[in-house]
């Protein structure tokens, strides 16, 4: 049964990284000792092994040790025997490339939906979807596909952002660019603000945290959701 906890960030404005989840991973991985890390979206820059110490330190505090991929020799065999596994924030089109190049895209997806628990933040979270159409990055790397995970039946675009009225920014919203992904493409998306999660459990998908979500279909009105509202009839 897939046990899937979908972040829009790792870290909410004035905490520490993933320490207002830290509470609800605790429950999540309970039955892990360690976590496989996938550091490969490389937020900044910052190296494999930087972010890596970065994830080893948040979960030290829920007693989960924590390795890199890119510590074993052989990556499809680390996805294989995770116990758990948590792909971070940083750049999908990166981490996208390096799923591919390191030939675990279909294997993450596979092991996950057998049951082994994930977390994704933010980039990590965008490769649950169905593609990874819908992100906020620039294309720094141009990936072999945008198909994803597929671990949802639709897109997500975390971080995302209301239209603020008062604003002189007269640039495009994320509303606008999502728009723009419908004109060609039907697939519903999910705009999760920061500090909310998708909680999925076998084939329930529940939106949780205080905020509402903002949902968009191809050819009708964004509609608000609100916390504990059920996704899983969405395609």
């Amino acid at each position: 049964m897939k046990s899937i906890i979908i972040a829009s960030t790792s870290t909410l404005h004035g905490g520490g990284y993933l320490e207002y989840i830290l509470p609800v991973l605790q429950t999540h991985f309970k039955n892990c000792k360690t976590l496989l890390f996938i550091p490969y979206a490389r937020p900044s820059g910052i190296s494999h092994d930087e972010y890596t110490q970065k994830a080893k330190e948040a979960f030290a505090k829920i007693n989960i040790d924590v390795k890199g991929i890119h510590e074993y020799e052989n990556p499809q065999d680390a996805v294989k025997n995770a116990e758990g596994i948590f792909t971070g924030g940083g750049n999908t089109f990166l981490l996208v490339t390096q799923l591919y190049k390191n030939n675990i895209m279909q294997l993450v997806s596979e092991t996950v939906k057998s049951g082994t628990p994930y977390l994704g933040s933010s980039a990590g979270s965008n490769i649950c979807g169905l593609s990874m159409q819908t992100t906020n990055d620039m294309p720094i790397i141009y990936p072999p596909s945008f198909q994803t995970l597929g671990l949802i039946p639709f897109n997500l675009n975390p971080h995302y952002l209301d239209t603020h009225l008062q604003s002189k920014h007269m640039g495009e919203t994320r509303e606008t660019r999502i728009k723009e992904f419908h004109a060609f493409n039907s697939i519903p998306v999910l705009g999760l603000r920061e500090g909310s999660w998708l909680e999925v459990k076998g084939e329930q998908i529940t939106l949780k945290g205080n905020l509402s979500a903002r949902l968009f279909k191809q050819n009708q009105e964004a509609q608000e959701l609100e916390p504990e509202s059920d996704l899983s009839t969405l395609k």
